[in-house]
């Protein structure tokens, strides 16, 4: 394991909620040298203060992501950076496992995988992004080093990165031009270096509402979209056809759109209103006027490390009637990473998700699903099966 001092930051906007969850699951990583800064609105800062841990506090409301990750850049005090977003969990070996291929010298960024809502299925795995902004998915099993060029370069996800500091700030870290999306695509494609690809560095992933979609993930606005999309070709292919580029993202989005409003999710005024913020994004970035991004300024804080490292594992579990006593049981264990399983005589498929007080919880039924893959029903004992998902998640956190 890696104990080299790591600066973790986490953007929040109008979500206390979930912010702190993002945080406790963050003071239970086995990496032993962390500091955490939270950008957030007042209200998330406030009630992040609540915790009464050794934070690094920024206060920022606007509805652009990336000018709140550079400022919490400008007050991060290790060489190394890594981000998760508010409505993601971390794996308790997730930021030592994101983070030890810096070792190497030439690694300028690293990215592991995602978990999707239910806790089990992937989001997110591995992918390179073109200088159309066009996504080439990756299979990749095993830790890899891929190099970066200015056409061509690993895609890392803003909710489970890392970056060398130095050359983040020396690229002028995230363009505000880019208020949400194409945010890393944008640095993938500036930063020069390998960057590393780490499956088992793992959090998960909810995609809860905001400004920009409600939550059932309906959006409320494509004209950021639009926007990034335009500014993006006009930076890294200047020679892409902009009317065809106009026309593709058109058809994406009003298929999506289409598809929304026939699960009766909008109406006809709803879907009027989401095409003409395409259009109108689209023209706002045509008309963008671009600056060159001035290197950033190393902080001049120092670390400001949590009480964080290596924990014990503890299983508890149980049928679905006894669930009062082992949740009771499992939110006063404080001393080791706990995971309850809790099942019952059915063929539900399962679900994995991180409670705000500090477990993670594993339902679903004895004989059902849990990685979606094999036959939906399989007769097996309460104990094989209890054995079975404990060996499953060993390999991302500790199992007693």
């Amino acid at each position: 394991m890696t104990t080299a001092p790591i600066s973790v930051i986490v953007v929040s906007r109008h979500r206390p909620a979930a912010l702190m969850r993002c945080i406790v699951a963050l003071t239970q990583q086995d990496h032993p040298n962390f500091e955490l800064i939270v950008v957030a609105d007042p209200d998330g800062i406030r009630q992040t203060k609540t915790l009464k841990l050794p934070l690094k506090c920024v206060t920022f409301d606007e509805t652009n992501i990336s000018a709140a990750r550079n400022a919490g850049l400008a007050v991060a005090a290790a060489s190394i950076v890594a981000f998760i977003d508010d409505d993601a969990v971390a794996e308790p070996t997730w930021l030592s496992r994101l983070t030890a291929a810096f070792a190497d010298p030439e690694v300028t960024a690293s990215t592991g995988f995602i978990r999707g809502r239910n806790g089990i299925s992937y989001q997110w795995q591995a992918c390179e992004v073109d200088q159309f902004g066009q996504d080439h998915p990756l299979t990749i099993t095993e830790p890899a080093l891929r190099p970066n060029t200015p056409k061509r370069a690993v895609k890392t996800q803003g909710t489970n990165c890392a970056f060398r500091r130095h050359a983040l700030l020396a690229i002028g870290g995230f363009d505000p031009a880019y208020r949400f999306y194409l945010d890393e695509a944008d640095v993938n494609l500036r930063l020069s270096g390998l960057t590393a690809i780490i499956p088992g560095a793992q959090v998960h992933h909810g995609y809860l509402a905001s400004t920009r979609r409600a939550a059932n993930r309906v959006p409320l606005s494509l004209h950021d979209i639009a926007a990034s999309t335009a500014i993006f070709l006009r930076r890294h292919a200047p020679e892409a056809d902009m009317g065809a580029a106009l026309k593709a993202l058109s058809l994406r989005e009003s298929a999506r759109i289409a598809e929304h409003r026939r699960a009766g999710r909008i109406d006809a005024k709803a879907e009027l209103a989401l095409l003409t913020s395409l259009t109108q994004g689209w023209a706002e970035g045509l008309a963008h006027l671009f600056a060159a991004l001035p290197p950033l300024s190393a902080a001049t804080t120092p670390l400001q490390p949590l009480t964080t490292g290596p924990r014990p594992g503890k299983i508890l579990a149980g049928r679905f009637w006894q669930k009062r006593r082992l949740l009771a049981e499992a939110t006063a264990i404080t001393a080791a990473i706990t995971t309850v399983f809790l099942f019952t005589p059915t063929a539900r498929p399962h679900k994995l998700s991180f409670q705000p007080e500090g477990y993670w919880l594993q339902t679903g039924g004895i004989f059902g699903q849990s990685t979606r893959q094999g036959p939906r029903f399989q007769l097996i004992s309460f104990r094989k099966r209890v054995k079975e998902e404990a060996a499953r998640l060993a390999r991302y956190r500790p199992i007693a």
